[in-house]
């Protein structure tokens, strides 16, 4: 059964990988669906990615890290 792909930019896209890989138009689309689908199964979630950096952050911080006051933070940032 033929592919037909009634978008033109579409057609364009999968012709020109179809060519590069040197594979059928078909074969094309299903290579690409293919990597897309693994790609977005592959995403960590933002939550997890939040919990990663906020443990690094902790990690790098270390156990004797002294707590600041919201004068010492402002004093970081006192342009004068």
């Amino acid at each position: 059964m033929p592919l037909y792909i009634r978008d033109e930019r579409a057609r364009k896209l999968a012709r020109n990988l179809a060519a590069k890989r040197k594979v059928t138009m078909t074969d094309a689309v299903i290579m690409a669906l293919e990597a897309e689908l693994r790609r977005t199964n592959e995403e960590e979630p933002l939550a997890r990615r939040i919990a990663r950096i906020a443990d690094d952050l902790a990690h790098h911080a270390g156990a004797n890290r002294q707590k600041m006051s919201k004068a010492d933070i402002d004093a970081m940032w006192d342009d004068s």
